[in-house]
């Protein structure tokens, strides 16, 4: 699967410019990616794309133009990309108020490692979380957290064949299930399988 490179990035100058008409094109491709598994936690599926457009936003943000400071950045986000046998996200766990997020953060620790994919006929895939640094401490989880879902040969064939797939979270504080993802978020998912 395709590797974001410094080649595939635009310069500074150049991503001023064509940022509204890229930024429009990426939040139209995230919208079938991102998927709300109940009321309160949404998967946000990754790709190369969505990806390339978080790195262009960090340099333009922290005006990077420097070859080491764009290597970093490459360096941080990379293995976020997908390789053709799993499936990687960004997991937001949202509360709008305080209070309740404070509280519904003690309550959901582990949560991240109870989100799963079930392509139909296969058992679950449980998520696996975090592979860069732990996001949980003594008190709470975090509101953020990146999993990847790792599939046999035979879920992506099956995928491909045009099997259902599930999505859920199996908590013991939070339970909420997707017997079937839809059409476009299913075939967005699908096209990230080698």
């Amino acid at each position: 699967m395709p590797r974001i490179t410094r080649d595939s990035l635009m310069t500074l100058e150049a991503y001023a410019k064509a940022r509204p008409e890229f930024r429009a094109r990426v939040l139209a491709h995230k919208k079938p990616r991102s998927v709300a598994v109940g009321a309160h936690v949404t998967l946000l599926f990754e790709d190369e794309l969505t990806i390339r457009y978080q790195i262009q936003e960090m340099l333009r943000i922290e005006k990077t133009f420097e070859e080491a400071g764009i290597q970093d950045e490459l360096d941080a986000y990379n293995p976020l990309v997908p390789d053709g046998s799993n499936w990687k996200a960004t997991m937001l766990i949202e509360y709008d108020d305080p209070a309740e997020r404070k509280a519904a953060l003690a309550k959901l620790k582990g949560i991240e490692d109870r989100t799963w994919v079930q392509v139909e006929g296969c058992a679950r895939v449980y998520a696996i979380a975090d592979e860069d640094l732990d996001r949980e401490n003594e008190e709470k989880t975090s509101s953020v957290h990146f999993v990847r879902f790792e599939l046999t040969p035979e879920m992506v064939a099956a995928l491909k064949y045009g099997v259902g797939l599930a999505i859920g979270v199996d908590h013991p504080n939070y339970d909420a299930v997707i017997p079937a993802v839809e059409a476009a978020t299913r075939t967005a998912l699908v096209a990230d399988l080698a």
